[in-house]
Parts: C-alpha cells; structure tokens; sequence
C-alpha cells in the first residue's frame, strides 16, 4: 500500500481538542428544537471511527423515534430512578430528589447504544481473556459521538437510570445485545462549563494527580 503522511494537528488545534473535552458535558436539559437528521447520520459515522477489539466493531445505533416506545423508556427511567431514591436517607435522599438525571421527555433524539456480544467480526482475536472489551469498543464509539456532537453545538446526555433488560425487550433488539448507553441528544437550553453534579453539591471532580499510581 502507498504510503500516506498524516496530517499535522499544531497547537492551536491541539488547545481546540482540550477546551471540546472540557466542554464535554452530560445535558440533561434541552431545547426541543428538532436536530436534522442528516447531522445525526454524519455524527453516527464519526462514532464508528472508534477503534474495536479485533476490528469488531461491536456498536449497534438504535434511533428511538416510535412515540409508544419512548413512553416505554421513560416509565422504565421512572420506576428505577424511585427505587434509586430508596436507596438514600436524609439530606442526600433530598439532593438526589432535587436533581434532574434525564431529559427523556425534551430531548428531540434518543439514542441507545447497543453491544453485539455475538458478533463474529473480528474472529474473537483479543477477547479470550476481557471478553468485556466488546463493551469497552461500543464504549469507545459512544465517546466519539459525544465529542463530535458537543463539535457542533449539540448536548448528549447519557442516562444510566434503567432496567437494561426490559429497555432491551421494548427496544425489540436481539437476545445477544447488551445495553452500553441510552443518549438523550439535543441543542442545550443553557450552556454551562461545569458540570452540573457539580453545580448542585452532588460531586466534584478531582484533578488528575489524585488518579495517578506509580508502580
């Protein structure tokens, strides 16, 4: 094969890559404005850009558009954020009632993200001993699409709060499918650098020294 030179990312792009990931933020509320499609499809191509365990390429994209299985999807948020709340007491019980987790219901695309646990691309290669880098592939994918949409102006809110199971069953996917992420995606209503965990005394975040182990 001929040989091609990559490009040269300078400074002044690689400061650019920074302040996108800084600006990378979990949206939770969004306008309803409606995101043309043709933005969704190019976003889902730079996803699938991600690199994959043996070129597997694991990720599975279903656009949740039907009315009756979004309702599905937002009842099943419901019930397991009530049990999530049992599981706080006191003023933590309180902070978690007050925070807004999802925008299931503004958010004009939902996204789930699925991983083919059968898939047989890729031949198996790297995945006798951490089966699970099929997940960490999809994963890989999500991540891609997160940034490129926050590239174009766009808020992705990834929301965790399900009974994966049952949102597999109302998704109607196959058997060997696994639920990786389910992305609320919209234009934000307000645009904000911190975190908004943080925002509401939830959580902050740690500087990376406190990440770092020297064996």
């Amino acid at each position: 094969m001929k040989a091609v030179s990559p490009p040269v990312f300078d400074d002044a792009f690689q400061d650019k890559l920074k302040e996108l990931m800084a600006w990378r933020r979990d949206v939770r509320r969004f306008r309803t404005d409606p995101v043309p499609g043709e933005l969704i499809a190019r976003l889902l191509e730079v996803a699938a850009l991600a690199p994959s365990v043996g070129n597997s390429q694991p990720w599975r994209f279903v656009l949740v558009e039907d009315a009756t299985r979004r309702q599905k999807v937002i009842a099943n948020f419901e019930a397991a954020n009530a049990e999530a709340l049992a599981d706080y007491s006191g003023e933590q019980a309180r902070l978690y009632a007050s925070l807004k987790l999802a925008g299931l219901k503004e958010a004009p695309v939902h996204l789930a993200v699925f991983c083919d646990e059968g898939t047989a691309q890729g031949h198996g290669l790297g995945r006798r001993t951490m089966p699970e880098m099929l997940d960490y592939s999809a994963v890989m994918a999500v991540y891609g699409f997160w940034l490129a949409a926050r590239a174009h102006g766009l808020g992705v809110g990834w929301v965790s709060i399900f009974e994966p199971e049952a949102l597999a069953r109302d998704l109607d996917v196959p058997d060997d499918w696994k639920l990786v992420a389910y992305l609320c995606v919209g234009w934000p209503e307000d645009e904000q650098a911190t975190p908004e965990l943080e925002r509401a005394g939830w959580e902050h975040r740690r500087g990376v020294e406190s990440f770092i182990i020297r064996r």
